[in-house]
């Protein structure tokens, strides 16, 4: 097993994968890391974050800055995707190849970015795994403020999912 493997697993199991998304942040993508996102569901079928609503998020009028619930739709998605490709142990490249999104309210609150298409994610994975070409998939997000909204969505997303084996040199 190794070293990485082994520390992530002496981690409490409650803060293993926000965690591991907030070094990926720090390392890879320093914004992420800066607007502290959490996870608040990883399985199967389906990947929550959770991004506080404080002031590195906000805009000018006191909404979510529209490029932060960019940032949270890239890592529902992003997360729920690199979860299965770490689990099938191959070496593959994960991209967005595109980005849609609608805004319907203003969020106002801590916002919840939901992917509920993980068996699809699972299932694209293998694919990719077993091929030497490069697969596509839209991943829908859902980003809601349960506190100010309920289950009511403040925008939805439409990433386009990116993957292929990487090649061995």
């Amino acid at each position: 097993m190794s070293t990485a493997k082994k520390i992530y697993n002496m981690l409490p199991e409650k803060y293993r994968d926000t965690i591991l998304l907030r070094s990926f942040g720090l390392f890879k993508v320093p914004l992420l890391f800066w607007l502290r996102p959490s996870v608040i569901e990883l399985s199967a079928d389906n990947c929550v974050i959770k991004i506080p609503f404080k002031r590195r998020s906000k805009n000018h009028l006191g909404s979510m800055y529209f490029g932060v619930l960019a940032c949270g739709a890239d890592c529902a998605g992003g997360l729920a995707a690199m979860k299965m490709i770490i689990d099938s142990g191959a070496p593959v490249s994960l991209a967005f190849k595109d980005f849609n999104a609608q805004f319907l309210k203003r969020a106002e609150a801590d916002v919840y970015f939901s992917c509920k298409q993980g068996a699809e994610i699972k299932a694209l994975v293998e694919k990719v795994v077993n091929s030497d070409e490069r697969h596509n998939m839209s991943v829908i997000i859902t980003a809601t403020c349960p506190d100010k909204f309920g289950d009511e969505p403040v925008a939805t997303f439409s990433l386009t999912l990116s993957l292929k084996r990487k090649s061995r040199h």
